[in-house]
């Protein structure tokens, strides 16, 4: 008798655990928005006048979603994470692919880009076709090559032609310049979160003779 009584509850508790995992299949499959999900970016930095590779430059992926329903204003852009990393001897650089799980009133939104090395302007996606096609700049794969992307976002945009990939940062003549081409940082991250940004930035400040350090 005791087996009887075991076995069901046993089968109960397994069909249980099944259909827990089948349903948070389904609900990754069909509520995708649930995932934020991007692909791996691959890009070289070089110098505008020589065309020569840039090591040691500081390259930041920050990846943002988007609230859909908000305040009076309506929803907004927040960020989910921000990675970073410096260019090898071939100017080359790479952030793997990033998944995480959002809440359910966020959308996915693009990543973008921060580029910068002190004694330059900071660069980000000027040389790609714009903010939304940032993504697809850097993420075919194909370094260095004339391609063509098109804009999802908007349709009617008529597909850009260029060097996939590539981003030339100019130098900067004067402290004046350097000012000007100071990068922007991700709001809420610190120097604990990305040390490289702001050891470039702190770095480029005390070459022109600037008071005082960003944390």
């Amino acid at each position: 008798m005791k087996k009887l009584i075991k076995r069901p509850a046993h089968n109960i508790f397994h069909f249980f655990i099944i259909t827990i995992i089948v349903w948070l299949s389904f609900t990754c499959t069909a509520y995708a928005w649930l995932v934020y999900s991007k692909p791996e970016f691959r890009g070289r930095i070089i110098d505008a006048e020589t065309k020569e590779p840039i090591e040691g430059v500081v390259v930041v992926v920050v990846y943002y979603d988007h609230t859909i329903v908000g305040g009076p204003g309506g929803g907004g852009t927040s960020v989910i994470k921000a990675k970073e990393t410096l260019t090898d001897k071939k100017g080359d650089f790479h952030f793997p692919a990033y998944t995480t799980l959002m809440g359910p009133n966020s959308r996915e939104d693009n990543a973008r880009f921060i580029i910068f090395k002190p004694g330059y302007m900071s660069g980000g996606h000027a040389s790609a076709p714009g903010p939304y096609s940032a993504e697809k700049f850097f993420s075919t794969d194909v370094i260095g090559k004339e391609g063509v992307l098109l804009d999802d976002t908007f349709p009617n945009t008529k597909p850009w032609k260029g060097i996939l990939g590539v981003v030339e940062l100019t130098r900067a003549k004067t402290c004046e310049e350097r000012s000007k081409g100071q990068p922007d940082r991700p709001t809420n991250y610190s120097s604990k979160k990305i040390p490289l940004l702001f050891k470039a930035v702190n770095q480029d400040r005390k070459e022109c003779g600037w008071e005082g350090e960003v944390k």
